[in-house]
């Protein structure tokens, strides 16, 4: 499973700028990477796109998982359903459903419209992470808080949330990996002049792939590879702390 990986990584340090070939070791792709105006603003729009929907999942994420766990209304099982439907659909049609609302309400394609598509699945991710740390928590220190003269509001910021932080922290890492990611739904959604990073990958491979997008992609599966690492690493420690 991991042998592509390898073989790009060992292509990624060819001097040759053939894959096919080796030429002997060299840094230079990598340092290519960092003056190629493309690339960085790229990398720009897809971190820009990341921080916002992972930012904005994480609120909604956190009390969607709290107001599911915590609160009875009509409709909850439904509403749940729905919630962690984008986990199960399959990209192309969260790509497609997404392009046909914009057009339908007329909205101009840009990087906030990829924003608001990532949002969709982002949100489920945070919220699925959330309500299993949530399951381990003891609801009897929160009736206690209340108790003893705290708001429901206070109870929330001042007992439940620093015991959420862990599994809020390792949402965001792994939505924040998806998206950044994301090629599919990034393609449909952004506007003209908007590449993201793998949208900039994928435009480049047309006419061969080269030791510059080897170096690239390199990059791009260490930083998704060390920020999934430490989102289970929050995940496992704050388990173990409860």
């Amino acid at each position: 499973m991991y042998l592509p990986i390898l073989v790009l990584s060992f292509y990624s340090f060819n001097q040759s700028p053939y894959s096919a070939t080796w030429q002997g070791f060299t840094l230079d792709w990598y340092r290519k990477l960092f003056s190629d105006d493309r690339i960085l603003s790229a990398l720009q729009n897809s971190m820009i796109v990341a921080g916002f929907a992972v930012g904005i999942s994480a609120v909604l994420g956190t009390l969607m998982a709290v107001g599911l766990a915590r609160y009875q209304f009509p409709g909850k099982k439904l509403y749940q359903g729905v919630a962690y439907l984008p986990l199960i659909i399959p990209d192309i049609a969260i790509a497609v459903a997404t392009l046909v609302c914009l057009a339908a309400f007329a909205i101009p394609l840009s990087l906030w419209t990829i924003v608001a598509a990532h949002i969709v699945f982002c949100l489920a991710y945070v919220g699925l992470v959330v309500a299993s740390r949530l399951s381990n928590l003891d609801p009897h220190l929160e009736e206690a808080a209340l108790d003893l003269g705290a708001t429901p509001t206070q109870a929330f910021i001042k007992v439940l949330l620093p015991q959420l932080m862990p599994g809020i922290v390792a949402g965001c890492l792994l939505a924040f990996v998806l998206s950044l990611d994301d090629f599919l739904i990034a393609s449909f959604t952004a506007g003209s002049g908007y590449n993201t990073l793998p949208m900039e990958i994928f435009s480049r491979i047309r006419s061969g792939v080269k030791p510059d997008i080897n170096a690239l992609s390199v990059m791009l599966i260490t930083v998704s590879a060390i920020a999934a690492i430490v989102a289970e690493l929050i995940r496992i420690s704050g388990e173990n702390k409860s």
